[in-house]
């Protein structure tokens, strides 16, 4: 076949099973189906055993473009997680990340040598397990329809950004025990430091240096504005990775460190960066599902499902009770948070290392780790929503305004607009324009009513349900929030 003939068809193919994606998330939507597991699916049914017959068996590969995919997401989680709530909740979620990755990785890997695994062989299937994943949590929590209460709800997201780090170390270093028949040494533990401290202070100092160059580019195109981010986002994940640090956390800790100071065309990159977010997880599960193959699944089916169970209902939540212990969470958080521990992308990832590393019986894993993150996906991914309302985590939280107003700028210029949701409690409520003390400087721009645009005369008054934008100069913002509350989700 002439090589434009196959280029369209490689085409062709991945334009219908992003078009089947995109389209598939409004069956999610009204379902519940999980996004990760319609996107596994999709990819699944796509490949070699599948109706589409795509022959994918590239493990390396895989694994390159989903190391890559991760790298991306995570960036768009750091870019849109506050520097404030971090210093509030950081420290249960470093436990979780750390100490909690271990207890999981030795639990599921005593269950493992229950059910008959050899101890370096589980030892590598709770390594690969242990770590929640990036994309599932992030994509569960802000699509599940609730707003968790925000220490719950950060330490989830926090915990799922920064625990990758170690499930990669211990998936690595049990790979390499098996690949070379050589025993493990303190030369492994030692790296755990190393990496967390490189990765930290290099995602730190990558961030702050990206952020001085977003500010002081001045780019002609604003379009090249988020080509710069992506640059920034891919040197913070692949220098520490050179340098023996972890990447996964330096780009995540980088997109903090950016996020947290003034941006150019913040509102604009920030959208670029979620739908990268969303391209890049789509990509990457319909990538992973391809690699399954069905018939194999059978064979692992009775220990998938025994460890899978073992993993929602006694690894992780033990290991989640332990780590928050010091901190005196509400029994009904540490459940929570103990039950939403999502597996997806990460563990699929981390399985197909051993796969291309020569470790002996690593296929047959790989499709044990596919077996395991589909239930657990089914678990406690299908009950999020359901959970959250029936432990009374949910927040009730103003729903975002049917439109939105932002300033460009490629200058760093002395003002900014606000977003504000008049509630029943508002000092504002019932006010009109005219008769609210703004300070000098600042204006009501636009009012929000309903699925209806409203313009801000001075006759206007903003009723209980409103959003309205202010603009206003940065001394005034404290003025306004006694007079209008906490800005919302613009």
């Amino acid at each position: 076949m002439p090589e434009p003939n196959a280029t369209a068809l490689v085409l062709l193919a991945t334009g219908i099973l992003l078009m089947l994606s995109a389209l598939g998330t409004r069956v999610s939507g009204r379902t519940g189906l999980p996004l990760p597991l319609l996107f596994l699916g999709i990819g699944v049914l796509a490949g070699s055993q599948g109706f589409g017959g795509i022959v994918f068996d590239d493990f390396r590969l895989a694994f390159r473009l989903g190391t890559a995919a991760l790298a991306l997401i995570l960036f768009d989680g750091g870019l849109n997680t506050s520097l404030a709530m971090v210093q509030r909740h950081y420290k249960p979620a470093a436990i979780l990340a750390t100490l909690g990755v271990v207890l999981t990785a030795a639990l599921v890997a005593g269950a493992a040598r229950l059910f008959g695994f050899p101890w370096t062989e589980a030892a590598l299937l709770g390594a690969v397990v242990s770590s929640t994943d990036a994309a599932a949590v992030f994509s569960a929590l802000r699509s599940s329809g609730v707003q968790l209460q925000k220490r719950v709800g950060m330490t989830l997201e926090l915990e799922s950004g920064l625990n990758d780090p170690m499930a990669v170390i211990l998936t690595m270093s049990v790979t390499s025990v098996l690949a070379t028949d050589t025993p493990l040494g303190w030369g492994a533990l030692i790296s755990v430091p190393v990496q967390i401290v490189v990765g930290a202070s290099m995602g730190v100092g990558i961030g702050v240096l990206g952020r001085l160059v977003l500010q002081k580019a001045r780019l002609s195109v604003v379009g090249l504005y988020p080509v710069m981010s992506v640059a920034v986002a891919l040197v913070g994940f692949a220098i520490p990775t050179l340098l023996q640090g972890s990447g996964f956390l330096a780009v995540y800790l980088a997109a903090m460190v950016i996020g947290g100071g003034k941006l150019p065309y913040r509102a604009g990159l920030v959208r670029v960066h979620d739908a990268i977010a969303w391209f890049a997880q789509v990509g990457m599960f319909l990538i992973l599902g391809m690699l399954v193959f069905p018939a194999e699944l059978p064979g692992v089916a009775l220990p998938g499902v025994g460890l899978a169970l073992v993993l929602a209902f006694v690894a992780r939540p033990l290991a989640v009770a332990l780590c928050l212990l010091p901190f005196r969470f509400p029994k009904l958080e540490v459940v929570f948070i103990g039950w939403v521990g999502l597996r997806g992308a990460v563990p699929i990832v981390l399985a197909t290392f051993p796969v291309f590393s020569g470790v002996e019986g690593a296929r047959e894993m790989f499709h044990l780790v596919f077996f395991i993150v589909l239930v657990n996906v089914l678990l406690p991914g299908a009950t999020l929503g359901f959970v959250t309302r029936r432990m009374g985590l949910a927040t009730q939280g103003p729903e975002p305004p049917a439109a939105s107003l932002e300033i460009a700028s490629k200058d760093d210029i002395d003002g900014d607009i606000l977003s504000f949701h008049i509630g029943e409690a508002s000092a504002v409520a019932g006010h009109k324009l005219a008769d609210i003390p703004f300070p000098e400087a600042a204006a009501a721009m636009l009012i929000i009513r309903d699925r209806g645009l409203v313009a801000p005369r001075g006759n206007i008054a903003l009723m209980p349900g409103d959003h309205v934008y202010v603009f206003c100069k940065t001394e005034d913002i404290i003025t306004l929030r006694l007079l209008f509350g906490t800005e919302s989700a613009a």
